[in-house]
């Protein structure tokens, strides 16, 4: 079953007094579980389908269907509430609150969703644990090391058993070992059932997804196809 369905997606910014098209009648389908990589270079829009995806932004044309949710008619609180509800984000940057520890950073989303605190501290320390973090659920951001923040953001990004985990770009800011940690988590929340959609601009990071897509100018492609409506592939000319 398909969770996320996008048909002939296009997305104009305006420049100057000519609109700029960024993203190009694109489709996808992603199936509950699936976990894919999506390659780009600087400026082929990738970060902008990811908005889309993620709900961060809304598209000049085409449609987003998430989860059997026709999303086009949302407005900006009904569109927080699908994020708060069915997607997890992690991030090159680990937007962790310097002031908050561990646990505390990994049970915020929890706050906002109006969960007790008991049942807060109790599901972030469970998250912690899952990324092997059950020793620094005390410790500040200033306290650990770069993979630790982005494994505590992978924490908090799961704590609220979102549908979907979207990744930007996660292993950036990390030096080897530490991105391969952060690939071995994606595994194995994958391996457990997890749907996931990850950008990266590295082939190694992509190679950890069990499927890569490249988008070039605008346009989705796979295996230097670009991907039509309805799932189909043409090769170029």
């Amino acid at each position: 079953m398909a969770i996320v369905e996008l048909t002939n997606i296009c997305k104009d910014y305006q420049q100057g007094k000519e609109p700029v098209r960024v993203l190009k009648n694109v489709n996808l389908t992603v199936e509950k579980g699936e976990y894919l990589a999506i390659m780009g270079p600087s400026g082929s829009g990738k970060t902008t389908l990811m908005n889309i995806i993620g709900c961060l932004d809304v598209p000049t044309s085409g449609s987003y269907t998430l989860d059997g949710q026709d999303l086009r008619d949302l407005d900006d609180d009904a569109m927080a509430d699908v994020r708060n509800k069915h997607l997890g984000f992690v991030f090159q940057s680990f937007h962790l609150m310097p002031r908050l520890n561990a646990l505390d950073n990994v049970a915020l989303p929890l706050l906002y969703g109006g969960v007790s605190l008991k049942e807060r501290r109790e599901r972030a320390a469970e998250a912690l644990k899952a990324v092997g973090l059950e020793d620094r659920m005390d410790f500040f951001p200033n306290q650990l090391s770069g993979g630790q923040c982005q494994r505590v953001a992978i924490a908090r990004a799961m704590v609220g058993k979102p549908d979907l985990l979207l990744a930007d770009e996660p292993t950036g800011a990390l030096d080897t070992k530490a991105g391969n940690q952060i690939m071995d988590i994606f595994r194995q929340l994958s391996n457990e059932g997890m749907t996931i959609i990850m950008i990266t601009h590295e082939p190694g990071i992509a190679a950890c997804a069990d499927k890569t897509y490249h988008i070039l100018d605008g346009e989705l492609r796979t295996d230097g196809n670009l991907v039509k409506m309805g799932g189909g592939e043409d090769e170029e000319d």
